[in-house]
């Protein structure tokens, strides 16, 4: 019987447990995945913690791996995807499994070139990269951005594809070795928290004009900064949570700020239908594959070891991508 990493109750990594589940055969429109590699990512904490509630308990975490598939249900039609495809996808919790039921319309077949690790370590990010800076504020050329956590997972991949795009990054890191990191993938000018105001800096970097978009997915220590740092009708692209949800907002201080905008988008409401699925790991692919973009798999643990996995993202002791292995 596969072994899965499961909880029985919210709360801190302690809560995480490695046991046999039952998975079954796939049912009508799904697959059954052998998963080769899994993701790790901080909405996996957020889903352990309770801050994101899962539907009920027991519930398998992680929303992102990489696998085969071992068998189809019916209606799984051609062009689909069929027994022995590699595949990976980024959807609902339960990817911290050997094996798992998905699908079959949220799976991606992988093109050669790409790896498994690379493929669990992507998608998630790298999808969530195309569609922040591609479809909720296209940006382009010699523009210049703030995207905080820039040598987090999605950051490093986010640095290296506005680059490539021809934008300049300003990004905020937690330390001098990640600030050497964010630099090495793209980041013009990234700033060490604690060391200097980036709401300064940033106005310093654009002669007091501010940027027409920030990308925080730090959330509460960064929220406020992240307004003022903003150009006249900029654009506040607020996506996660590392330090804790934002305090509510008053929407006179966007008109105060500058007729300023702000959203809070997901990855699933951007890549909802198939057609946008493919459409965005289409993207992912071609910027990894020409080499613009590129996929390092920074830390692994063993997947039953989920939990020491779950303590190092929280201390912030990680950087770029990290995978648990089956």
């Amino acid at each position: 019987m596969p072994y899965a990493i499961r909880i029985h109750e919210t709360g801190g990594p302690e809560v995480l447990r490695w046991e046999p589940v039952e998975v079954g055969r796939p049912g009508p429109g799904e697959a059954l995945l052998k998963h080769t590699a899994v993701a790790l990512n901080l909405i996996d904490t957020y889903h352990r913690s309770g801050l994101y509630p899962l539907p009920a308990l027991p519930h398998g975490l992680g929303v992102e791996a990489a696998g085969v598939v071992e068998a189809v249900g019916e209606g799984v039609g051609v062009g689909a995807v069929k027994i022995g495809d590699r595949v990976a996808y980024a959807g609902a919790p339960g990817a911290y499994a050997e094996e798992r039921l998905v699908p079959a319309d949220r799976l991606v077949p992988l093109p050669d070139g790409i790896d498994d690790e690379q493929a669990a370590a992507m998608m998630l990010k790298g999808m969530t990269v195309e569609y922040l800076i591609r479809r909720t504020f296209r940006v382009e050329a010699g523009m210049t951005v703030l995207w905080h956590a820039a040598a987090g997972g999605v950051g490093l991949i986010a640095c290296q594809w506005l680059a490539h795009l021809g934008a300049t990054v300003i990004g905020t890191v937690g330390s001098d070795e990640k600030a050497a990191l964010a630099r090495a993938h793209g980041c013009r000018y990234p700033l060490v928290h604690g060391r200097e105001s980036f709401i300064a800096r940033v106005r310093e970097l654009t002669a007091g004009k501010g940027v027409p978009v920030v990308y925080d997915s730090v959330g509460k220590d960064t929220f406020e900064g992240s307004l003022q740092c903003l150009a006249r009708r900029g654009m506040l692209v607020s996506f996660g949570n590392a330090s804790g949800p934002p305090a509510p907002l008053d929407p006179l201080v966007l008109s105060r700020l500058g007729s300023l905008f702000l959203t809070r988008p997901t990855l699933f409401d951007y890549t909802a239908s198939r057609e946008e699925l493919l459409s965005s790991a289409a993207a992912l692919f071609d910027v990894v594959r020409s080499g613009a973009v590129k996929i390092e798999v920074r830390q692994r643990w063993p997947l039953h070891r989920a939990a020491e996995a779950h303590r190092a993202i929280e201390a912030r002791q990680t950087t770029g991508s990290s995978v648990l292995v089956p």
